[in-house]
Order: structure tokens, then C-alpha cells, then sequence
């Protein structure tokens, strides 16, 4: 996505990209999930289809490690953050 201008509403992006890019649909590309591992941790980002959309999955929230585990709980993540919209804190880095 390229850089949106300053006076766009962050918050309300995140909010479209989420509603169209989050939501899990088995079969589609919103199913697929790859995962890295942060370094230096803690914990692992599940990506998706949407390069703007990651989602922090923390040690403390599985007792399975493998890629499949975590990415599979991150999908979940990622789905309910699709379903339920909520935007956190918004910090805006942009120019002005």
C-alpha cells in the first residue's frame, strides 16, 4: 500500500483493510499464513495475504511452537480482528 496522505485517517484505513483482508475463508487466499520469528523475541508474526496486516502472536499464548501452531493461532487472531474491527492506538509517523 503506498504511503497515504497526510490528513487520512489512519484508524479508518486500518478498519477497510481489515473488514476486506482479514477475515478467514477456508479455500481462499485469506486462509494461507506464513510465520517468522521475531529475533530478538519474544514471540512470532503471522502474516497473511495483505502485507499490512500482521498479527504478534506472544510465547505465552501457545504451548505449541511449530509454524503450523502459531500460524494457526495468528489466522484465528487475524479472523477475530476482521469480525470485530477493533482499532487500537494509532500512532501517526507521517510528515506533516
Amino acid at each position: 500500500m503506498p504511503d497515504p496522505e497526510p490528513g487520512v485517517d489512519l484508524a479508518a484505513q486500518a478498519v477497510d483493510i481489515l473488514r476486506e483482508y482479514s477475515p478467514v475463508y477456508a479455500g481462499s487466499p485469506a486462509g494461507d499464513f506464513g510465520t517468522i520469528t521475531l529475533d530478538p523475541g519474544p514471540g512470532w508474526v503471522v502474516y497473511g495475504h495483505h502485507n499490512d496486516v500482521l498479527t504478534y502472536v506472544g510465547p505465552d499464548e501457545v504451548s505449541d511452537t511449530s509454524d503450523l501452531a502459531v500460524g494457526l493461532h495468528g489466522r484465528r487472531k487475524r479472523d477475530k480482528d476482521g469480525h470485530e474491527l477493533d482499532v487500537v492506538p494509532v500512532e501517526d509517523k507521517r510528515a506533516r
